[in-house]
């Protein structure tokens, strides 16, 4: 589809990356008012946290990606055993006269099930980092896509399973004021001592996710520098070889979005920003729906599924984009149109300087 189109792709997953970013800084923030309840009252001292958070993990993301790996296989490892409990435990106590699903929304149920599939995608963005890092991974033809199919499946039934269990143990209309919804799970079948524990478990996922998105962050702008989408700067790496120019804007992005709009409540804010991201990320997928269309046309062999595929992504992320809410893709729009214009900046100036 050519360079500009191209370029849109990697432009409106870099913002859906530094959104993810601030969404994941307020869920921390959410859940370590647990253990400093006046964060869940305080906008400065929740501010000066979830900026915290966010800074720290941008500066360990200076070292290698090595380095940078390990703290990612201790999360995963740290925050599986809380999940798996409450997933499989949690299921022997459900009461199943809970699970009612009523729209609270004050919506239409079309309108009502857009918004909730919406901020269920957010969950899902992630399976195709692996492959943004892939040149560092051996034989990475062989493993990234087997293993992100892999993951994706143990996810999606981690999930299910908890979601299933946190929707027969709290009331709908408890749950959609709750910050930290896992640790109210868990104090109904594992007793008030359990809270803490998960709620810890919580803490070590947010700042492990929040590890793993600085580190693509940086390397999606690194790889969009390389292709001659983004500015050269973004290729700068330090002594560790990191793209420590990309982290650093890409995070100071994120805090601007942290900022602006932490005046609301913690629950308004982290889903304005995960739809804000799903959006941002909805660029990428909807293109690449509408390249592989394109792509297979000449192609021998499976067209027709893979036409069909095509063609139903698209509508999915069309529908997706409804979801999202006007607010939402308003800010989306002004984002997509300054990625434009500084990418017809750019072609201008280099243009005029080989001149």
């Amino acid at each position: 589809m050519g360079d500009f189109f191209g370029f849109l792709v990697g432009w409106g997953y870099w913002i859906s990356v530094w959104c993810t970013n601030a969404a994941i800084a307020v869920a921390f923030v959410g859940y370590l008012a647990v253990f400093i309840p006046q964060i869940a009252h305080n906008t400065y001292l929740a501010i000066a946290f979830g900026l915290g958070a966010l800074w720290l993990f941008s500066i360990l993301n200076f070292r290698d990606i090595v380095f940078v790996g390990q703290i990612q296989k201790v999360s995963t490892a740290l925050k599986i055993l809380p999940l798996l409990l409450i997933g499989f435990v949690g299921l022997f106590y459900v009461d199943w006269s809970l699970l009612r699903f009523d729209n609270l929304s004050g919506e239409s149920g079309f309108k009502a099930i857009s918004q909730a599939t919406t901020l269920t995608l957010f969950a899902y963005l992630g399976i195709e980092t692996a492959s943004i890092t892939s040149h560092k991974i051996n034989h990475s033809s062989d493993t990234v896509g087997r293993a992100g199919m892999i993951g994706f499946c143990l996810t999606a039934v981690v999930y299910i399973l908890c979601s299933l269990v946190i929707f027969g143990l709290i009331s709908t209309s408890k749950l959609s004021q709750s910050t930290a919804p896992f640790v109210e799970a868990s104090a109904v079948f594992l007793g008030g001592y359990a809270q803490k524990f998960v709620a810890f478990a919580a803490l070590i996922a947010t700042l492990g996710a929040l590890n793993g998105w600085i580190l693509i962050q940086g390397q999606i702008a690194y790889a969009l520098a390389q292709d001659n989408m983004f500015p050269s700067f973004f290729k700068k790496l330090n002594k560790s070889q990191a793209p420590y120019l990309g982290i650093v804007i890409s995070s100071t992005l994120a805090s601007i979005l942290l900022l602006t709009k932490f005046s609301d409540s913690l629950i308004d804010v982290f889903s304005f920003m995960m739809n804000l991201s799903t959006l941002s990320a909805l660029t990428p997928y909807l293109l690449s729906a509408v390249s592989l269309f394109l792509y297979v046309r000449h192609k021998k062999g499976k067209v027709l599924v893979l036409q069909l595929v095509a063609i139903f992504s698209g509508l999915f992320c069309l529908w997706m984009m409804y979801g999202v809410g006007l607010e939402t893709v308003f800010l989306g729009a002004v984002l997509l149109f300054l990625g434009v214009f500084l990418y017809v900046f750019k072609k201008f100036y280099e243009k005029n300087t080989r001149r």
